[in-house]
C-alpha cells in the first residue's frame, strides 16, 4: 500500500537487542492530504530510521506501508510499518527534531466575508423555496 502525508514529527528512537541481534525503531507521524486529513503514525524499523530523520516538517512524503493487527491478551493492535520512503514534493521548513510550538506556527489570516446581501433575504414572495 501506499500512503501520501505531510511530515508533523519524528517520535523517540527505541533500541534494544534480540537473540537475533541489535534493532532499532522510531515512530514518524504525517497527516494525509485528503479532504478530511488524518494523522497516521508509521513505524520505521532497522535503516528506515535513517530514511525518517532526513525528512524535514512541512515536507511531504510517499511511504510504501504494511498494515498489520495483532491480537494479544484479548485486545488487538495495528501496527502501520513503513518499508520504503521517499519525497513527494520538496518543501523544506525545519528538521524533524526541531518542532514549532503550536502557538509559534505561522497562521495564515482567513480572507474576508463580503458583505451580507440583507435584500435577498428579506424578500418573500410567499413560497419556501430557496431560488
Amino acid at each position: 500500500m501506499e500512503i501520501i502525508g505531510k511530515v508533523l514529527q519524528l517520535g523517540t528512537l527505541t533500541e534494544g537487542n534480540s537473540p537475533r541481534g541489535p534493532w532499532k525503531k522510531q515512530e514518524l507521524i504525517i497527516e494525509t492530504l485528503e479532504q478530511f486529513p488524518k494523522k497516521v503514525c508509521l513505524t520505521c524499523w532497522g535503516d528506515r530510521v535513517n530514511d525518517a530523520n532526513s525528512f524535514f516538517v512541512g515536507q511531504t512524503i510517499k511511504a510504501q506501508i504494511r498494515i498489520e493487527s495483532r491480537e494479544f491478551n484479548g485486545k488487538w493492535y495495528t501496527d502501520v510499518t513503513a518499508f520504503r520512503l521517499d519525497l513527494d514534493q520538496p518543501v523544506a521548513q525545519q528538521p524533524v527534531g526541531q518542532m514549532q510550538q503550536p502557538n509559534q506556527m505561522q497562521q495564515q489570516p482567513l480572507p474576508p466575508m463580503p458583505p451580507a446581501n440583507d435584500e435577498y433575504f428579506a424578500s418573500d414572495n410567499g413560497d419556501d423555496l430557496p431560488f
